[in-house]
């Protein structure tokens, strides 16, 4: 008995033991809550009778390099409901349905639907937002909110580019600079009881969102505004499927116009332009369906099987292409700059080296022609550059061999990318170094058999005559916030390359000015300049649909180089020659941008050049 009485208390012991423990932990875990861990439960506690409604910062505003606004705001609205404080939900979808003109069965099924908050419309008009909140129902609420604001309509449309529903970019410098421009959201708190509903006496707290930084860019307006109004002019006269313009300068990258038309409206990105729209009504073949009342977008299918959706969404991309970046084609005869910069820096061709034209090139089994099948007869390198002799170029290439050729223009930085700061830059299509035989050597070296973009033409050739130092063409400048309290450089700090030297890019820019006056260049004269450039006229793929490109790149002043222009018209009725077609156009424009120019100080005239 007396050994049965000890194991029991034994026992006791052992329970009571255990009960101090388990108090102490508990004891000492309390204390551990309320002394140390106190502020972060008490926050937790906090946020779950807290709603938290965003207020969206206001974006910053894109400025042309005289500080003209190209990307603004405009404030608008966001209407919401809050399921749980509505009192009059009939009312609510009455006046909602009104005056957002939305179907009342659905705005019924947002006001009865069960969550924390609904979003019933966003970018409502300012006055719309005022008319309702006025009305003072229970549950409604109207925050204010930005939308974004193009004052220039459609300029520079496929450059800016535009931002979407939640104002956020999409396209263009608005989603390249995200990070610079959408600012930093704040937010509403207002505390609840555990049913959800707003605590009147309490009120809201907010922490108010941090506007984002306007973007200075280097696009002049002035410069725009005229380079589009020609391009139109052209594509208007000549019926071409469309003109794209590039102004940059030289020296340092900086483009001053980016012009692709047919632009697009930036404040109704999604409504096709009237060309595009016809081939979508054209392309469309209306399968009816069951219910007519209701036919489906998904019914009506394009002739190729893809539905009337897909095929809408297929041309809004290609309306919001930019054809000077993404992009590319044959740049015929213009490319002749790039030979000559390459011959002339491997010493394989000197400005009096003879040459004789009959008017084609034998190279292994082809004849390939010059532009004038009867020929140019004797003539030396300059004169063949002024006449944009064929058979002249091919010889040059084919004396630097396809391995010298091929590592020139990896030198010169043809077979990258430029790094221009505008999304879905493409990249040049070239033949592998193994697979360059003569003739494909001989017809890379006048613009052939090979594709690059508009905008890696222009880099390249501002880099060969500039001096010789590779260039990042760009548009982005800088940035500041709203007070103009802080400005910092956009544009990262990169090693000037060295391409070429400055004694061959001086004679390279000396070929170039005498192409314009006394060669086929002579319709990009501007009186009181000195222009140097270079045409072209090649012919789309496939061969034999008399589809033709026309282009002009011109530069001035010809001895340094402030200002380049290319032109390019794609499909030209009629005269189709570039020296015809182009090159007027990049004379008038210089006719009027380099006074311009002059004036505002970018560009400071020459009136001698240098012809060693």
């Amino acid at each position: 008995m007396k050994k049965n009485m000890t194991f029991h208390k034994r026992k006791i012991w052992v329970v009571l033991l255990c009960c101090i423990l388990m108090m102490t932990g508990l004891i000492g875990r309390l204390v551990y809550l309320m002394c140390f861990r106190s502020d972060y439960y008490y926050k937790k506690a906090k946020e779950l009778h807290e709603r938290e409604r965003e207020i969206k910062a206001a974006r910053g505003e894109i400025l042309d390099a005289k500080g003209k606004v190209l990307a603004s705001n405009r404030t608008v609205c966001t209407i919401s409901v809050i399921h749980s404080q509505i009192k009059e939900p009939e009312k609510v979808i009455a006046l909602l349905s009104e005056k957002l003109k939305i179907d009342e069965a659905e705005v019924r099924k947002r006001v009865e639907k069960i969550s924390s908050i609904e979003i019933v419309k966003t970018n409502v008009e300012k006055s719309t937002g005022d008319e309702i909140r006025e009305c003072s129902l229970a549950g409604v609420k109207v925050d204010e909110d930005y939308k974004r604001y193009y004052p220039c309509g459609s300029l520079a449309s496929k450059v800016i580019g535009f931002t979407g529903g939640d104002n956020q970019g999409i396209i263009g410098l608005e989603v390249k600079y995200e990070e610079v421009l959408r600012g930093q959201p704040g937010k509403i708190l207002t505390t609840t009881d555990a049913r959800g509903v707003e605590i009147d006496k309490l009120g809201e707290t907010r922490e108010k969102p941090i506007e984002g930084k306007s973007l200075m860019i280097s696009l002049d307006v002035n410069i725009q505004e005229f380079a589009q109004q020609s391009a139109l002019k052209v594509m208007e006269e000549k019926q071409a499927e469309r003109v794209s313009i590039l102004l940059m300068n030289p020296q340092n990258g900086e483009i001053y116009a980016c012009v692709n038309v047919p632009e697009f409206d930036l404040n109704d990105p999604f409504t096709l332009t009237d060309d595009l729209n016809m081939q979508l009504n054209e392309s469309g073949i209306t399968i009816p369906s069951e219910d007519h009342n209701e036919q489906s977008e998904l019914a009506v299918q394009t002739a190729s099987g893809k539905t009337n959706t897909e095929r809408k969404q297929e041309l809004l991309n290609q309306m919001w292409r930019n054809p000077c970046l993404n992009d590319t084609y044959e740049p015929g005869s213009t490319f002749k700059i790039i030979t000559m910069a390459a011959g002339l820096a491997e010493g394989v061709v000197s400005l009096n080296d003879s040459f004789y034209c009959p008017g084609y090139k034998l190279v292994e089994d082809r004849r390939i022609h010059c532009a004038n099948r009867r020929g140019h007869g004797a003539q030396n390198f300059v004169k063949g550059a002024e006449n944009s002799c064929n058979p002249v170029f091919v010889t040059v290439g084919l004396r630097m061999g396809a391995d010298t050729f091929y590592q020139s223009m990896k030198q010169f930085g043809l077979l990258n990318r430029t790094g221009i700061d505008v999304p879905g830059e493409a990249g040049t299509i070239m033949h592998a170094q193994d697979q360059i035989g003569p003739v494909e050597l001989a017809t890379i070296s006048f613009g052939q058999s090979f594709q690059i973009t508009p905008i890696q033409l222009a880099a390249t050739v501002s880099s060969l005559i500039n001096g010789g130092t590779r260039i990042t063409p760009h548009l982005g400048l800088y940035c500041e916030k709203t007070d103009g309290s802080e400005r910092i450089s956009v544009q990262k700090e990169t090693e000037q390359k060295r391409i070429l030297s400055e004694e061959t890019s001086a004679r390279l820019r000396s070929i170039l000015f005498q192409v314009v006056e006394n060669g086929g260049g002579k319709n990009g004269k501007v009186e009181g300049y000195q222009v140097g450039g270079k045409t072209a006229t090649s012919e789309t793929l496939p061969r034999g649909t008399g589809r033709y490109i026309s282009s002009f790149l011109g530069f001035a002043p010809a001895d340094d180089p402030k200002v380049l222009a290319l032109c390019i018209i794609r499909n030209p009725q009629g005269v189709y020659y570039g020296g015809l077609v182009a090159a007027p156009v990049v004379r008038e424009l210089f006719e009027n941008i380099l006074p311009y120019l002059d004036e505002i100080g970018y560009y400071e005239k020459n009136e001698t050049i240098n012809r060693n």
